[in-house]
C-alpha cells in the first residue's frame, strides 16, 4: 500500500513537549521566560478570581464542569458526554455548552446525546439562558475548568495519565494550562488513560488523592466498535486485523488514536492534521484516494462529522471509531457526586 503518510505540527509539539534529547531541552530552555509569564498570569487571574476582583456570575441551573490542566487530550468530551448522558437516563434534560471552536465537537455532542441542548458560545452565561429558555434542567460545561467567570455547582478536573510523559512546564514549553496547585477548585478528578498503563495511572491517582479531597475516579477509553460512517453498520475492531488500514484524524491527541487502532493488529499508515482542521477538497481527494488503496480508512466521530455530508458516493465509507469508557476505580463516589447535582436530589 504507497499511501503516503502527511506530516503536521504534531511530532514538532510531541518532540518538544517529552522528548529528553538536547536539541528538545534547548528548545524548551528558550521558552522557559514564555511559561514563567503564562503560569503568573494564570495564577494573578485565578487569584483574582478568588478574591472577588473579577466578577463571577452564577449559573441558573444545577451544573457541573469539566476541564483539564492541559492542553487537550485528556478525554473530557467524551466524559462531559457520559455526564450528559446519565442525567437523560434519570429523565433529566441536560444542556451541553461549550465554546464551539471549530464547531466539531457541538455535532459529536448532538450525536452522541441526541436528548442534550447543545449550546455553543464562548459566553457561557449566555449559552446557559439559552440552554434554559430550550427546556435545559441541568447544564454540562466542557472544556470549562479555565471559566472562572461562571460559579458551578461541581468542577471536575480531567488528567490524562498520559502526561507523565510530559515536561512539568506551563505553555508553551509544555502541555500545562495551569499548575497542579489548581487542582485547589476541584471537585472530583477523574484520571484517564488511552496508552498509559494501569499501574501509570492507578500512580498518579495516589499523587492525587494528596492535593484532592472529592472523588478520584480512573477511567479508561478504549476503541470499542467501529462504524460505517454512512450506512452506521457497526463492525467489530477486530476485523481489522492485518489489514491494511489509514488512521486519519484532526484531533489534540493524535498518538492515542493511532496506538489504538494499531493494537488491533492492523498494518497501519497514518494521516494527521491539526486540531479543529477544516478539511479542504484536496484533503477530502486524499481521503478518498486513501480509500480507495487501503482495506479501511479509519477516522474519528470528530472528524466524522465534517466528513459525512461530503463523503464521494463512489468511494468505500470511512469506518468510525467509537470509544467506550470503561470505570477501573472510583465510579460509585463519582456517580453519587454528580448525582447530588439533580432537583429533588443532595
Amino acid at each position: 500500500m504507497s499511501v503516503r503518510r502527511r506530516s503536521d505540527a504534531h511530532l514538532v509539539i510531541r518532540w518538544l513537549w517529552t522528548s529528553r534529547r538536547a536539541d528538545a531541552r534547548l528548545a524548551r530552555a528558550l521558552l522557559v521566560p514564555a511559561s514563567l509569564l503564562w503560569r503568573a498570569v494564570m495564577r494573578t487571574r485565578a487569584t483574582g478570581y478568588r478574591r472577588g476582583w473579577f466578577a463571577s456570575q452564577d449559573l441558573p441551573l444545577p451544573s457541573v464542569a469539566v476541564g483539564n490542566l492541559t492542553v487537550g487530550g485528556s478525554g473530557k468530551t467524551p466524559l462531559a458526554g457520559w455526564i450528559a448522558g446519565r442525567f437523560a437516563r434519570q429523565g433529566l434534560r441536560p444542556g451541553i455548552l461549550l465554546r464551539g471552536v471549530g464547531g466539531d465537537e457541538t455535532l459529536v455532542h448532538r450525536e452522541a446525546v441526541p436528548e442534550a441542548i447543545v449550546v455553543a458560545n464562548p459566553d457561557r452565561l449566555a449559552g446557559a439562558h439559552r440552554a434554559v429558555a430550550e427546556g435545559a434542567q441541568v447544564l454540562v460545561l466542557d472544556d470549562a475548568y479555565q471559566r472562572l467567570d461562571v460559579r458551578r455547582d461541581m468542577n471536575i478536573c480531567v488528567i490524562s495519565a498520559e502526561t507523565s510523559r510530559a515536561v512539568t512546564w506551563s505553555l508553551p514549553a509544555g502541555p500545562w494550562r495551569e499548575s497542579w496547585a489548581a487542582l485547589d477548585r476541584a471537585d472530583a478528578v477523574i484520571i484517564t488513560r488511552k496508552r498509559a498503563d494501569a499501574e501509570t495511572a492507578a500512580r498518579l491517582a495516589e499523587r492525587v488523592a494528596r492535593e484532592v479531597h472529592g472523588p478520584i475516579a480512573i477511567a479508561r477509553l478504549d476503541l470499542a466498535v467501529l462504524d460505517g460512517m454512512l450506512t452506521g453498520a457497526p463492525q467489530p475492531v477486530e476485523s481489522l486485523a492485518g489489514r491494511r488500514v489509514v488512521a486519519a484524524c484532526a484531533i489534540a491527541d493524535p498518538a492515542a488514536f493511532i496506538s489504538q487502532v494499531k493494537r488491533t493488529g492492523a498494518q497501519v499508515q497514518v494521516a494527521t492534521w491539526k486540531d479543529h482542521h477544516h478539511f479542504r477538497d484536496a484533503d477530502l481527494a486524499w481521503l478518498a484516494h486513501a480509500a480507495r488503496r487501503a482495506d479501511h480508512l479509519v477516522i474519528t466521530a470528530k472528524d466524522a462529522v465534517k466528513l459525512r455530508d461530503r463523503w464521494p458516493a463512489s468511494v468505500p465509507e470511512p469506518l468510525v471509531a467509537r470509544l467506550s469508557i470503561t470505570f477501573e476505580a472510583g465510579e460509585p463516589e463519582l456517580c453519587e457526586a454528580i448525582d447530588a447535582l439533580m432537583p429533588g436530589k443532595g
